[in-house]
C-alpha cells in the first residue's frame, strides 16, 4: 500500500516544481521586457575564461537608427515580417548540412539569436533547441520586435570580450552608438557571423568586404516602413 502511495505523491510533488518553474521563468521574461539582463552565458564564459566582459547597456533612443538598420540588414533582413522564424533560410540549411556536415551552416534569425544568447548556452543538440524554439516563441509574443531588437544590440558578442553595440562603439571608434555613422555600423555588423575570428580594429578582409555588402543592404531596406517602424 506505501508503494502505491508514493507515486502519486511524487507525482503531486513534480507537478509541482513544473509549476514553479514555470512561473519563474514567465515573470523572468516578463520582466527583461522592461530591465536589461544581467549577465549571459556567453558573457560569463567570456569573463571566467579570461576574455574579458566589456559592455554597457544603452536604451533604444541611445543606439544610432544605422547600427540598427546595419544588423537587420546583415543578420536578418525578414526581421520585420515574421514570427521568429525564417522557415525558408532554416530548410535551405538543413540542405545544405545534409550535403556538408562538416560545414554546419547556420539560419538563425536575431530572435532565435536573442533566446539563445539571453536565456541559454551555446550548443546543437536538440534539447537546447526546443529551448530555443520555445523561448523564442515567447520572447516574440511578450516582447515584441522594437525590444528584441534593442536586447540583441546590448548583448550580442561583437569582438572579443565586447558585447553590445555601446561597448564596440567605444572600442573600435572612440564614441557611443548613438552616433555611429552607416559605414561604422555596417563594419561592426559585418563582423558578427563569427567576431572572433572576423577583426573590425584591425580591420579584416572579410569585414572590409562584407561592410560595403551591408551597405548596399542598408539602402536598399530603408525606405521599407516596416523597418522604419523599428528602428525609429
Amino acid at each position: 500500500m506505501k508503494r502505491k502511495g508514493f507515486f502519486p505523491r511524487l507525482w503531486r510533488r513534480m507537478k509541482r516544481i513544473i509549476f514553479i518553474v514555470f512561473f519563474l521563468q514567465l515573470f523572468y521574461i516578463l520582466l527583461l521586457r522592461w530591465v536589461d539582463p544581467p549577465i549571459t552565458m556567453t558573457q560569463f564564459i567570456s569573463w571566467i575564461s579570461g576574455n574579458g566582459l566589456k559592455r554597457d547597456y544603452v536604451s533604444g533612443d541611445n543606439i544610432s537608427s544605422n547600427a540598427k538598420l546595419a544588423v537587420i540588414s546583415s543578420e536578418d533582413q525578414l526581421f520585420p515580417d515574421h514570427e521568429g522564424f525564417d522557415w525558408k533560410s532554416i530548410k535551405k540549411a538543413m540542405e545544405y548540412n545534409k550535403r556538408k556536415p562538416n560545414r554546419i551552416r547556420g539560419a538563425s534569425t536575431i530572435s532565435q539569436q536573442v533566446a539563445k544568447n539571453v536565456f541559454l548556452w551555446q550548443g546543437r543538440s536538440w534539447f537546447r533547441k526546443g529551448l530555443e524554439v520555445y523561448f523564442t516563441f515567447m520572447i516574440e509574443v511578450l516582447w515584441g520586435k522594437k525590444r528584441i531588437l534593442d536586447v540583441y544590440l546590448n548583448t550580442i558578442e561583437m569582438g572579443d570580450g565586447i558585447f553590445g553595440i555601446e561597448a564596440a562603439a567605444k572600442t573600435y571608434f572612440n564614441k557611443p552608438a548613438k552616433n555611429l555613422s552607416r559605414q561604422e555600423a555596417a563594419m561592426i555588423a559585418a563582423c558578427l557571423p563569427n567576431p572572433k575570428r572576423y577583426k573590425v580594429k584591425p580591420l579584416s578582409n572579410y569585414v572590409a568586404s562584407r561592410s560595403q555588402w551591408v551597405m548596399q543592404q542598408m539602402s536598399f531596406l530603408e525606405p521599407d516602413p516596416d523597418i522604419q517602424r523599428i528602428i525609429k
